[in-house]
This record gives structure tokens, sequence and C-alpha cells, in this order.
């Protein structure tokens, strides 16, 4: 369908008094499409009145043009109606009158009598009959604002603008009139702009939220489709399965925007002491039993002990944050799914490819695949009997969760239903979302199940929501899980500290590997700052089999003899990639040895465990996975090319520059 609207790559500038200019957007695109509801959500000053502005043809672009139909907006006019928030009605003229007098303005074409005809079936549209002969100073703000709504609808605009319509009405009155609108426009295919803080809102009305970032030279951050159907009822839309994970999509976005707001202001400086560049470093990390290296090394001292005493630990909801965190330079450094590395070095996010290193394995195991309880009862014990089941109910959409698209969580579901003849794509639906959120989602039956990282497996296995139908050491024992992410060019920028970083957290894996610190671990992860949970909850040893009673969990593998396992392995980080372009994640690069030899800084592992007096002996094995299958690394194209469920996979040289972007 062609855009009714077309928003082609505008930018606002305004002039300051004192001679200087303020850039409120820059390079803004979006295409709107006949009998679309747009919400913009964004915080204050980022310029959603102004884009708003623009498209009504109340104020004009700086660079850039906005269309309606193809014909470039200039002026004002009546094909585009603003509703405002404080309903601009002449306080001396009555309902009918108020509309009546743009009806006439607009309409001088149409009989007399077509035009009273028009006001009528407008009044009646809001529910105002019984006021229609009442002066704005005789009816409540929430008739005010349909009063409003049906003098913008009766001139019949192509296009609906609305500018926080509802924002200064009680919730009651808010929520008729948003169930008013939104009849009103489903029935007669309205097509609407809508600016708004409220994100429950933005929900309920919108095909599609905007969200705009902070200003100066506030853009569009992401869109977000809404895909609950319509028509939608107000006290059912919140029963949908997407309405929850949409709305923490949306408060995600705000509250990250404010925290970069918060870090632009603060202008750290780089503190150099102890021989090393930097030793103020931000570290962000997940709710996760495997963030118990990143834990420990902080509450035992491993950072101090090796010149890294101004340590701030930034607790993350979901990995996205860790992407951005890395991706705007706020963080130095993070725990990461494994794949995440190659997943951004390739172009993963935004197509925008930012080389990322990793120097350590910090993490293998601790994942496994849980289904909801109702799965046992019906025998679903096994890969075979979950594939048969799905055949059973074709009618139904079983929905698993995954944290992130380069984690190996999603990998490694991938690889096991694909083993098991079962499309991921097409046979099952696999929903991104939060560690955290999987169990509610789980209890709430919401979801069918998941992959995810510890404590979310065994919890559910005591909660008695979820069993577990096969664990990593079903699927690829040894697995790396979470790995030390560092932007290349914040290694390059910073060589000492970052091998004092690995050092500290290697010390601190060999810590976590003890069982005799299991307990004390244990305990320090239940802690709010880090997982926040029962220490019941979080195994970093041996499951406590008297609480459940299904199968053994694969606790954590920290540290083995030497540290060999700490170390970086190419040929997996390449099994990663080859799994991430069967499934059309990213384009195989033509350069994959390039990339590989960048990627893995083994260079920094090796100085790091010299220096901690570890003789690492290491040596290259192929990968066998459970269905038998070896990858070797010496040729991923045959490997991709033999294996039976894929998509068609792209082969593309992948540029790498990391000149350009900024250093934490």
């Amino acid at each position: 369908m062609c855009a009714l609207v077309a928003v082609d790559r505008i930018s606002k500038v305004f002039d300051l008094p004192n001679g200087q200019n303020y850039i409120a957007l820059k390079g803004i695109d979006l295409q709107i499409k006949l009998g679309e509801f747009i919400t913009l959500v964004g915080h204050s000053g980022c310029g959603k009145s102004t884009l708003l502005n623009m498209i009504a043809g109340l104020d004009l672009p700086t660079d850039g043009i906005v269309t309606l139909e193809g014909e470039t907006i200039t002026q004002p006019g009546p094909e585009r109606m603003v509703v405002f928030q404080n309903y601009s009605l002449l306080p001396w003229r009555t309902v009918r009158e108020n509309i009546a007098l743009a009806v006439n303005s607009v309409l001088k074409h149409l009989s007399s009598e077509e035009r009273d005809r028009i006001v009528e079936e407008h009044i009646n549209l809001v529910g105002l009959s019984h006021a229609a002969d009442k002066t704005p100073g005789e009816i409540s703000g929430g008739m005010k604002q349909r009063v409003a709504i049906a003098r913008a609808l009766a001139i019949r605009p192509k296009l609906l603008l609305l500018d926080e319509p509802f924002g200064a009405l009680d919730a009651l009155t808010r929520g008729n009139l948003q169930d008013q609108l939104m009849k009103i426009c489903e029935e007669h295919q309205v097509t609407a702009v809508m600016v708004t803080h409220d994100v429950d809102e933005a929900v309920l009305l919108s095909d599609r939220i905007v969200m705009l970032t902070n200003g100066p030279e506030s853009k569009i951050g992401r869109i977000l489709e809404v895909d609950i159907p319509r028509p939608r009822e107000r006290m059912k839309v919140v029963e949908h399965p997407s309405y929850y994970s949409l709305r923490s999509e949306v408060i995600y976005f705000l509250n990250q925007q404010q925290r970069v707001k918060k870090l632009r202001a603060r202008h750290t400086t780089n503190i150099a002491r102890h021989g090393l560049e930097k030793v103020n470093l931000e570290i962000g990390f997940l709710p996760l039993t495997a963030c118990a290296p990143i834990a420990v090394a902080k509450e035992k001292g491993f950072f101090a002990k090796h010149g890294l005493d101004e340590i701030n630990l930034i607790r993350e909801s979901s990995w996205r944050g860790i992407v951005d965190g890395i991706t705007g330079g706020y963080v130095d450094a993070a725990q990461m799914p494994a794949g995440m590395p190659v997943w951004l070095t390739l172009g993963g996010n935004e197509d925008q490819p930012l080389s990322v290193v990793t120097s350590l394995t910090m993490t293998r195991n601790g994942n496994a695949i849980t289904l909801a309880t109702h799965y046992g009862d019906r025998e679903v014990h096994s890969l075979p009997e979950f594939r048969q089941y799905l055949q059973q109910t074709p009618e139904k959409r079983h929905t698993l969760g995954v944290a992130h698209p380069s984690s190996l969580h999603n990998l490694l579901l991938r690889y096991w239903l694909a083993a098991g003849d079962i499309d991921p794509d097409r046979d099952v639906n696999l929903k991104p979302m939060p560690p955290a959120q999987m169990l509610a989602d789980l209890r709430a039956e919401t979801i069918d199940g998941y992959c995810v990282g510890e404590p979310w497996n065994y919890r559910a296995s005591i909660e008695g929501i979820g069993s577990t139908i096969a664990t990593d050491l079903d699927i690829w024992p040894n697995h790396p899980a979470k790995v030390l992410g560092v932007r290349e060019d914040w290694a390059n920028a910073y060589p000492n500290t970052h091998i004092a970083l690995v050092k500290a957290l290697l010390e601190a894996c060999k810590y976590c590997a003890d069982p005799v610190n299991a307990t004390e671990i244990s305990h320090i992860l239940a802690k709010r700052e880090y997982v926040g949970t029962k220490a019941e909850y979080i195994q970093i040893g041996t499951p406590d089999f008297d609480k459940i009673k299904t199968r053994e969990y694969a606790h954590h593998l920290f540290y083995d003899g030497n540290g060999a396992r700490n170390r970086p392995s190419r040929t997996e980080q390449l099994w990663i990639m080859t799994q991430m372009a069967r499934w059309g994640h990213v384009s195989f690069p033509r350069n994959w040895v390039e990339i590989m030899e960048r990627l893995c800084r083994l260079s920094v592992f090796s100085t790091a465990a010299r220096e901690l007096g570890l003789e690492v002996n290491y040596d290259r094995h192929p990968i066998e996975l459970f269905d038998g299958i070896t990858f070797d690394g010496n040729n991923p194209m045959e490997y991709l090319n033999h294996l039976k469920i894929k998509r068609d996979f792209t082969v593309a040289t992948v540029i790498l520059d990391n000149r350009h972007h900024s250093v934490a």
C-alpha cells in the first residue's frame, strides 16, 4: 500500500537569541499508510509536537519535505485537522455552532441542508446530542474535547492530528474518550497521528508506536509494530499475549533515554593510575546466575586487587540494554551472551557493524529448555514427543521465549528444534523477551515455554509451573554461555586496563568454581543489586534434588583446572556465526577468517593468564552436538549447505571500521 503521508529526511533547526541554533530534529523518515493510527512517544523536549506541527503545515522543516498524497505540505489546510489539548472552542457559541462554523467554512460547495446533516451526524458520533445547544462553559472538559474531535472529523480531513488531546482529563473521562476515538477511527478508516506520554494509551490505540530519542538532534529511535488485532476492547486488550511485552518495550526505551540523558550530563573523566589507562569502569550485566564472576570480582575485591578500584556495575533488565550501552559507548565492558560479539560485529544490530572483541569466556552451560507443566501432563517429555504434539495441535500457536537473537539460548533452541524436524520459524513462534519476564509469562500462560539461563528453569520446576525437557548437557555439553565483551576501539585505547579486567574476572571465575564457595556466592547473587531472588533458587554447585523431581540441571562451569575453558575459542565463535547465518540473522562474511582473528583477542587472555601464573594448555577439538553432526571449522560454507532446515542465507564481505565510534 502506498504511503498517504511521507516524512522524508526532515530536520528542524531553531535560531536562539544568542546567535546560536538548536537542532531539534534530524533525519526523520516516516511513512504513514491510509487508515493507520500512529502514536509519537518520547520524553518532553524530544520534538514530538514539532514533528506533528510540520505534518500539519503549522511549521516547516529546515531540511527535507513532508508530503500528503505526493503533494508537498507548505501550509495548514483542512485536509489535515489538528486536535489540541486545550480544545480551542469559541466560548460564546454552542456545541452545534462550533462544529458548524468549521463545516460551513470548509464545505461551502455543499448545500446548507447537507452541511446541517454533517453537523448533526458528528454531534451524534461523539455522543453529544443532549448537549448540542450548550456553550463550552456549560459542559465538562471531556465533552469539550469531544466537540473538538467532532469539529475536526466533520470537515472530512484526510489526516487527523492529535497533540495530547486527553492529557488534561481525569482517568475515567480519558478512558471513555480513548474508546470513542478508537471506535470512530476503526469504523471510518481514519488516518491519525497522535502525540502522547501515556504508554498504555499508545499500545491501546496504535498500529505503530514511533519512539523519539532525546534532543538535541532527536531522531526515531525505534518503531514498534502493535500486533494486537482490531477491533480492540480496553478490558480485553490487556489479555493479549503481546500487550505487556509491547508495553515493556516502550517503557524500556523511555527509561533508557532517561539514562542516556543522565550519562551525557555526567561528563565522566577517565582516571588513570596503577599503570592502567583507566580505572573507573562501567560494566553491564543481567540478573542471572551467570553474572557470578562479575559480582564476585566486585564483592571479593578482585577488581581492586588488579588496580580497577572504581568499578560501577550496571544492572540491565534485558540484553537490549547491554547492546545500547555498548553501541552508545555508555559502558566500558559487559557480560554478553556468547554470540553477541559476533552478532554486533556482523551488523546484527540495525545493520550497523560494530567491531566487538572478547578475551574471556566467563561461563559455560547453565541453560535449559523449559515447557509449561501442561506439556508434561500430556506426556511431552522429549523432542520427538514435542514434535508429535505440535502435529496434533496445528490450530494452536506455540510460543517459546528466547532472551536475544544473539544468545546461545536462541541458537541452541533453534538447533534442537531443527534436529527434531521442527522449523523454528514456521512450526513454532520464538519470541525475544527479558529473561526475568519469562517466568511471569509462563505462569500467566502467555507463552508455552522458554530457553534461558538459570535460575529461571530451576525456579519454574520448584514452583511447579514448568519442567525442563532438555538441558544444554543434552544438546551441547560445555558450550560457551556468557563472555566478556568490549568494543574493539575501547580495547585498542585501553590495552593495560583490558588485561587487568580479564585478570580480575578470571580470578573471580576460579573462585566461583570452588564448591566451598557455592553457598557464599548464592547469597551474594541473591542480593537486590545482582539477581534479586531467594538464595535457594540460585544453584552454583549440584542442585538440590529434594526440591526437584525432574532431571539434573546443568550448573555453570566457571573454570577448569588451568583456565583452558575460559580461553576464547575461534571454532566455537565460528559455529555461532554459521547458526546466525543459517537463520538469516546476519549474512555469512566472506572475510570470516579476518573477523575471527579480530573477534577473539587471544593475546589479551594469554597475557592475563600468564601474569596470574596459569599454564593454559589448549587443544583444539571439533564441536559435536547431540545429533552426531560435527563441526571442525575448516569449511563453514560446506557445513551450512548440508544443514537440512535453514533459511536462504546470504554471503557478503563485512567492512569493519571502528574509527568513527566514540569511546566510553
